[in-house]
């Protein structure tokens, strides 16, 4: 049976301080987060939680902003778990302006300890400690007050489970040397979400239907999406509110020069054209101004037998060592990095190979496979 935790509700900044002043010499803090994102860019917070063994807290950020003792218990001291942090990192950088560090998400854990890379968070308590935890409360409105108190309980269970999973997560790290994996690689999502500025410049390559584009259409299509990236943050819009990734495709495989030709393009709207037709024309005119010499190299056809040989001697290198380590293949290299080390090879440019534990137990092999297929 679930535990029925000791619930803390926060609506003022002195409780979110006395909060932080119990759990600031704590070995390990639990965090998780409620928010709402189907109109906005950014996450709108609408439920805190933290716990550190004991009690567990509940923040109400419609009521309370973030204190400075709350902002510096997330940038140092203990050690912070949360589970799948991707989209809780975002909140937190936008609620607090720091991301929770130094930090361990378990999901991340999960996925060096076993073939499963995505793990649930109720299917990871299930696994690990072995109680089944309730779901119907998954798509409450939480910015809805007040909560129910099946809302609060389920929020609460949230972070005083992940407590109990870290304990015997951090046994089977060390029974099997990799607790230096894990930290890596968490410290790496931290990273990450520090830089969405460099994250807008990588968008274009998401596009799986980038090879059908030339050099000019593909330089067309990374221009238009890094506009879209820095305006749909500025205007604070989804990003499809704004402008479909397929629509910024088709026009940069139309390479409008007017608004005539851009009106009819598939999926271009009166209103985007209204609003935003000068600033689109503009960016596929400097694309289409650059020189040759200017222009990223074409990408190469996946369907291509050298591509395919290729990715086919990549991936035998990656299964046969996920297999030795009992991890799922895409926990060692996901698809997009076997295509970028393809494409440096058929372009005779150096090869993007992994760094640290990743680079250290395949790069060798990927080498080499690499070099057979050249003679």
């Amino acid at each position: 049976m679930p535990l029925s935790p000791d619930i803390r509700w926060i609506d003022t900044p002195a409780a979110l301080d006395a909060a932080c002043a119990e759990v600031v010499d704590a070995h390990v803090i639990a965090l998780d987060t409620e928010f709402f994102r189907e109109n906005t860019f950014h996450p709108v917070p609408a439920l805190i939680q933290f716990s550190a063994g004991g009690p567990a807290w509940l923040i109400d950020p419609l009521e309370v902003e973030c204190t400075e003792a709350f902002r510096q218990l997330l940038a140092t001291g203990p050690l912070k778990l949360l589970h799948a942090a991707s989209e809780d990192l975002e909140v937190f950088a936008h609620w607090a302006g720091v991301p929770p560090a130094p930090l361990i998400d378990t999901q991340v854990v999960q996925s060096l300890l076993g073939d499963v890379p995505s793990m649930g968070y109720q299917k990871l308590v299930e696994t690990w400690v072995g109680e089944t935890l309730p779901k119907d409360e998954t798509r409450s409105d939480w910015l809805k007050r007040p909560l129910t108190q099946t809302q609060k309980q389920y929020a609460a269970l949230d972070v005083v489970y992940l407590v109990k999973v870290w304990e015997l997560q951090r046994e089977a790290l060390e029974r099997h040397g990799r607790m230096a994996w894990a930290e890596a690689d968490c410290a790496e999502l931290v990273e990450q979400a520090t830089r969405s500025v460099h994250a807008d410049g990588q968008w274009y390559l998401r596009q799986r239907q980038l090879w059908r584009l030339s050099p000019r259409q593909i330089e067309a299509y990374r221009r238009l999406t890094i506009w879209r990236e820095g305006e749909a943050r500025a205007r604070n819009l989804p990003r499809g509110w704004l402008v479909h990734d397929r629509v910024l495709y088709a026009i940069a495989e139309q390479l409008p020069e007017n608004r005539y030709e851009l009106s009819h393009i598939e999926g271009v709207k009166p209103g985007l054209i209204k609003r935003d037709g000068d600033q689109l024309l503009g960016l596929v005119a400097e694309a289409r101004h650059l020189d040759d010499g200017e222009l990223p190299n074409p990408m190469h056809s996946p369907v291509a037998p050298d591509f395919k040989k290729r990715i086919k001697a990549l991936k035998k290198v990656v299964n046969a060592e996920a297999e030795t380590q009992g991890v799922a293949p895409e926990v060692l290299l996901r698809r997009r990095e076997l295509e970028a080390l393809v494409t440096a090879d058929l372009d005779g440019q150096p090869l993007p190979l992994p760094v640290g534990w990743r680079g250290e137990r395949l790069n060798t092999a990927l080498g080499q496979a690499l070099e057979e297929l050249a003679t």
